[in-house]
């Protein structure tokens, strides 16, 4: 038996399909968008009017005379950049300060960070206390830290020192130029270090524990499993403790300001310190804004270096 189609009520399932989904798609592509919107747009505008607005008013101002306060900026192009390079020890030496501090300050707090680590993810029934009281310092504020550990400095190792006579404690530890800076130092790794462990503890935790079992039956001592098999697995764990330790104590000011102020006779003067100083204190703001400049360049290529050369090394292990 024949049946009738009519053309003109049949449909291309083709046709009715494009319509039918058509229309949808449109409607979530668009709904999409609008909720990314919702949760992305708030979080870039107080991007762009925290960070990328004022470092671009930064970079301007860095070729102007302007003192911060006065209405009329006047264009002096690279003059502040030449009045640096040529005529400045005093940001140099502070530079050259902030340099050797960062060093000795990444090497140290990532072995502490990384001992208590390895402390922690042993088998101890103290170890959730451990944690706490590790990471307890990280919490406590610069400046806070600071005064505390002035005061330890200054009358509590004056005062074992002169109970015990040992000569460590008889230094005269934010009064002498060597022994500030091991002071510094000492107060940063402390406070630090604590943060570090918990990302190399959670990179502990990933470790299958089958291999270090394996690598034991085999013979393999307690440092060999160190560095032959934890060591290269956690490599990633290294390259984001290594990039904060490394941006952190470049950017040192409130522990600084607080323990020395930057003595004795600005010998431990950070960076950040002394451009505070040129631009909030001598009120010269374009040239304090050129060196914080010069300083973002060195900190951008240091912690670039950083990570390109540790990445490759996440790769060849």
């Amino acid at each position: 038996m024949e049946t009738n189609v009519n053309p003109a009520t049949s449909q291309n399932p083709r046709t009715k399909t494009r319509i039918v989904e058509g229309v949808p798609r449109r409607k979530v592509k668009w709904k999409n968008i609008l909720t990314y919107a919702a949760f992305v747009g708030p979080a870039l505008i107080f991007f762009l009017v925290v960070q990328i607005i004022p470092f671009l008013m930064g970079v301007y101002y860095s070729f102007t005379s302007w003192n911060g306060v006065s209405s009329v900026v006047e264009w002096v192009g690279l003059a502040n950049y030449k009045k640096i390079f040529t005529n400045d020890d005093a940001f140099f030496n502070s530079f050259m300060f902030t340099t050797k501090f960062m060093f000795a300050a990444v090497i140290i707090s990532n072995l502490i960070g990384f001992g208590f680590a390895l402390l922690l993810n042993a088998a101890l029934k103290t170890r959730n206390i451990l944690r706490t009281v590790f990471f307890l310092p990280n919490v406590i504020g610069g400046l806070l830290l600071g005064f505390i550990w002035q005061f330890i400095f200054v009358k509590g190792f004056a005062s074992v020192g002169a109970m015990t006579g040992i000569p460590f404690f008889q230094l005269p530890w934010l009064g002498d130029e060597k022994t500030a800076f091991w002071g510094i130092v000492i107060v940063f790794a402390w406070q630090i270090s604590g943060y570090m462990m918990v990302i190399y503890v959670a990179a502990l935790q990933g470790v299958d524990n089958s291999l270090l079992e394996a690598a034991r039956i085999d013979g393999a001592s307690n440092f060999t499993l160190v560095t032959k098999i934890i060591i290269p697995l956690i490599l990633p764990a290294f390259t984001i403790c290594f990039f904060l330790t490394i941006s952190m104590a470049f950017k040192i000011f409130d522990l600084n300001l607080s323990l020395t102020g930057g003595g004795p006779f600005n010998s431990t003067q950070s960076v950040a310190i002394n451009i505070y100083q040129e631009a909030f204190q001598y009120n010269r703001y374009g040239l304090g804004t050129a060196k914080s400049i010069i300083f973002f360049v060195v900190v951008a290529i240091f912690t670039t270096v950083q990570v390109m050369a540790t990445k490759k090394r996440e790769v060849e292990a």
